[in-house]
């Protein structure tokens, strides 16, 4: 972990919405719906500061960075970089904004022209915005390659001669290259070996401490987020549900799908394991081209209530930098063993209704569990 960042506001995301249409089929082909890939998320960012995004696959996590540095058009809302408002702004005008954003992206194959080579590739930056360094342009890529842990007598070869690991410090050695002041990491080492993992998240420490640079640090891995992130934020189908320091969060999770995040990772300690509860969601993530009423997540959530499925939860502060999107937050450890969702095939029955939940849920340490018992056999263990 880097030292604590300074209170100096790099980022600011305020009610970032990014949609997509869908087009019928046709002559003339209108559009009859929306994919609500990022609906409402509000960030912000410190400078020197790592603020992990992790979520599941598909509820918009790199959709939300990209929006950031206006690789996407965003539909609505606001974005705050380094004092400047550039959601409404022209290519042409986000030239110089370029110069203290970047990003690094999560295939280092696909990242890179294979046309190019790598001293073309990180000198690119400073062609494009019209930059002489010092010795020039040439010299300045080979102090930075050295500097991410490349040879500089390879300046002149290309991406297929390097391997993935080599292929992403040269992806991090061209978001680095203008010395920015937030770079935006797309699961940066996701398609990387484990060794190669740790030896790409020392280095972006390493280049944090000295630069100063703040990350929006993107992934799924709970294990890399922890070693990197000084803050983290969990997302769920397009909302921020939870942000909290690494420490509490980790520690005290109170929104019932970071808790059922955390409950997926195993512990080194067979007799710790056995003594956890585990947290099995039905179903996979609903369609952002439909969610659900409410709260998104109550559709899988082992405590929703008819609340959950009418109102959409606010933000609410519950301790310094703790903020949980919930009605019911868990505020004292889960017990007991094996706690299953409701599948989201099924419906939640409405008040007089009759209907299917999954699983009776107990002892749940003081949270509301008043469910509806499975109807039958077959719905066991959904």
């Amino acid at each position: 972990m880097t030292e604590a960042p300074q209170h100096e506001e790099v980022l600011r995301v305020e009610d970032l919405k990014v949609y997509f249409p869908v087009k019928s089929r046709g002559v003339f082909p209108r559009t009859v719906g929306q994919i609500k890939a990022v609906d409402g998320v509000n960030l912000s960012l410190d400078r020197g500061e790592t603020l992990g995004l992790e979520g599941e696959s598909g509820c918009g996590k790199s959709t939300t960075g990209r929006a950031i540095l206006r690789l996407i058009d965003p539909t609505a809302g606001h974005v705050v970089i380094n004092g400047t408002e550039v959601a409404g702004m022209s290519r042409r005008q986000l030239r110089p904004v370029r110069k203290q954003a970047q990003m690094i992206f999560q295939d280092p194959y696909n990242a890179l022209n294979p046309r190019h080579t790598v001293g073309a590739i990180i000198g690119a930056p400073f062609k494009i915005q019209k930059i002489d360094p010092p010795g020039g342009i040439r010299h300045a890529v080979q102090e930075i390659m050295e500097r991410v842990g490349l040879n500089p007598e390879h300046v002149n070869r290309y991406p297929n001669e390097f391997s993935g690991g080599q292929r992403q410090r040269i992806g991090i050695a061209r978001a680095i290259a203008l010395r920015p002041k937030l770079i935006i990491c797309d699961e940066p080492v996701s398609a990387l070996d484990v060794s190669i993992q740790a030896q790409i998240l020392n280095l972006l420490q390493d280049l944090q401490q000295d630069f100063n640079v703040s990350y929006l640090f993107i992934a799924h891995d709970l294990a890399v987020v922890r070693q990197i992130a000084h803050r983290v934020a969990v997302m769920y189908l397009g909302h921020i549900v939870e942000t909290a320091p690494r420490s509490v969060l980790y520690s005290e999770p109170m929104h019932p799908y970071t808790n059922a995040l955390l409950s997926a990772v195993p512990i080194p300690d067979p007799r710790k394991q056995s003594e956890r509860e585990r947290i099995l969601l039905g179903g996979d993530l609903p369609s952002p081209l439909n969610p659900p009423s409410g709260c998104v997540f109550h559709t899988r959530c082992f405590i929703a209530q008819d609340r959950c499925r009418t109102e959409v939860p606010e933000m609410r502060t519950m301790g310094p930098d703790h903020e949980v999107a919930c009605h019911f937050p868990i505020t004292q450890p889960l017990k007991g063993g094996v706690i299953h969702g409701p599948d989201p095939g099924l419906t939640a029955p409405l008040p007089g209704e009759q209907g299917y939940w999954s699983e009776t849920v107990t002892d749940l340490g003081g949270v509301g569990t008043s469910r509806l018992d499975s109807a039958s056999s077959t719905d066991e263990g959904i």
